[in-house]
């Protein structure tokens, strides 16, 4: 596989995925080493000449006034990721460690922050071989940075903490031990340099990223299926009504159904059926599009992060300034992960209505809980409650986390992101999200078995075939979360929008 080449600069989202998930191999770009050793000399310089500079000479937060005898500059950087290694809660994902990881080697790579190149080597050495850091989930404001997590990143660096290596939970000093590796030794600010960033609420951001591209298309095909069974008028998706609107994604997903729609035999007319339809199917354009919009701009503000330098303080050779400010703050993606929260949220919220019409005889023409032997069996009656418990779940989750703050470090630190609680809760959104999608899927094509004489449209025959590779229609009362499981296994792994999408090039 070719080596994704870190230069701080240029970082990509499809990079990204290449690392945490199928372990691309990683380099440092000549001139990015080139200038991580300036700034490196300036941090020796400034050493040397007893300078006072926060996190250089000084203590952290509301210990900068408290400056640090040069001879123990490395102690002072040891010390820090000793006692800020206080994590706990369950141990992240090893894609979200490792996307850590990667993020935090490449903001060193920028060259502001002062540290030796070797750090950065031997950080990327570990995601090379696969000793990754346990980093408890728990514990971070979002500013300074994600201090507690990114302290445990750095322990195995040192020898200490913990990792998984081998899929065995070790000791880091046993781990690089069978390695072959000599623990490092901090100098000046690399402690601080290294656990200074945003890195935990990215890596989280960026993972759920890469699931909402998955999730919102999948959420057009499920609809478009949705369309069919209920018999839907898709000329509420003509371009002209979309157009004269002008919401980006808002055309984007009427030209997506429209596509998916081609040749279906069981969509109607205004007036045919009835005149029009129920908000969940008519307004589909407007709800899915509206979280595309948000997709693209979380999207923006994650591609900067994933290259900024947000450290403190920052170093500039070539303009000969050192900068103390708050690049560490978390709020960017604070606010990106809690508006992503919402828009995907609202996919569940409007999928679950659907998946009631599909399920209710009230409002279709289909039998009760799509069973035709209702009261005997109950067929899909259940499927409909999860759904509904995963969207009340889905909007508690969604209270923003970022309109919170508590001051730390003595009120030096007075106001925080709680980025990482956001992210964090981003991801619980996204997995309740793959199954509320998936009894939306399970129970459209059970409700297609009802009409099977009518051709299925461009997009839909493929979705109803891949799911029944997996899931048979239903004719008898079964243990319903095998259904759900074996739907969404099918929509987590990319399958459906795999099926789909080189036949019918859908958009976000």
């Amino acid at each position: 596989m070719k080596p994704i080449i870190l230069d701080g600069h240029s970082l990509t989202l499809s990079q990204f995925e290449q690392v945490v998930y199928r372990y691309a191999p990683v380099q440092l770009a000549p001139t990015a080493i080139k200038k991580m050793q300036q700034s490196r000399n300036e941090v020796e310089q400034l050493v040397q000449e007893g300078k006072t500079v926060y996190g250089i000479t000084t203590g952290f937060g509301k210990f900068s006034d408290v400056v640090i005898d040069q001879h123990q500059s490395n102690e002072l950087q040891l010390n820090l990721i000793r006692s800020h290694a206080c994590g706990v809660g369950k141990p992240l994902s090893i894609p979200a460690v490792r996307g850590i990881m990667l993020l935090r080697a490449n903001a060193l790579a920028k060259g502001f922050s002062g540290v030796r190149p070797e750090v950065v080597h031997f950080l990327l050495s570990l995601l090379a071989l696969k000793i990754h850091p346990v980093i408890p989930e728990q514990g971070s404001l979002g500013a300074s940075g994600d201090l507690a997590p990114l302290a445990h990143m750095t322990l195995p660096l040192l020898g200490l903490g913990e990792v998984y290596y081998e899929n065995e939970r070790i000791s880091g000093g046993e781990a690089l031990q069978r390695a072959g590796l000599t623990p490092l030794r901090l100098e000046a600010k690399e402690g601080l340099a290294l656990i200074n960033g945003t890195q935990m609420m990215t890596s989280l951001t960026a993972l759920a990223l890469l699931h909402a591209q998955n999730l919102l298309l999948s959420a057009d095909i499920i609809a478009s299926l949705t369309v069919e069974a209920l018999s839907g008028i898709p000329h509420a998706y003509h371009p002209l009504l979309h157009h004269a609107r002008g919401q980006l994604g808002q055309i984007t997903t009427a030209k997506n159904m429209l596509l998916l729609l081609t040749d279906s035999g069981h969509t109607t007319e205004p007036g045919e059926r009835r005149v029009q339809d129920a908000y969940s199917l008519r307004c589909i354009p407007q709800v899915h599009g509206a979280s595309k919009d948000t997709y693209q701009y979380v999207e923006q503000i994650l591609n900067r992060e994933l290259n900024a330098a947000t450290d403190n303080p920052l170093i500039f050779s070539d303009e000969g300034e050192i900068i103390s400010g708050g690049n560490f703050h978390g709020q960017p993606i604070a606010l990106a992960a809690d508006f992503l929260s919402i828009a995907l949220a609202e996919i569940g919220n409007i999928s679950e209505r659907r998946t009631e019409r599909l399920v209710n005889p009230s409002l279709s023409d289909l039998p009760a809980f799509l069973t035709k032997n209702g009261g005997l069996h109950s067929g899909y009656m259940i499927l409909q409650y999860v759904a509904a418990a995963l969207v009340s779940e889905n909007k508690t989750l969604c209270h923003p986390a970022s309109v919170d703050s508590i001051p730390s470090s003595a009120n030096q630190e007075d106001h925080v992101s709680m980025g990482s609680i956001g992210s964090r809760k981003l991801l619980q959104v996204v997995d309740n999200l793959y199954s509320i999608l998936a009894v939306e899927y399970v129970c459209a094509a059970q409700a297609l078995e009802f009409h099977p004489s009518l051709q299925l449209g461009a997009g839909g025959q493929s979705a109803y075939d891949l799911l029944r590779e997996q899931v048979s229609p239903l004719t008898a009362d079964r243990e319903g979360h095998q259904d759900i499981e074996a739907a969404a296994n099918v929509l987590r792994q990319g399958s459906l929008v795999k099926k789909v999408l080189p036949h019918h090039p859908l958009q976000l």
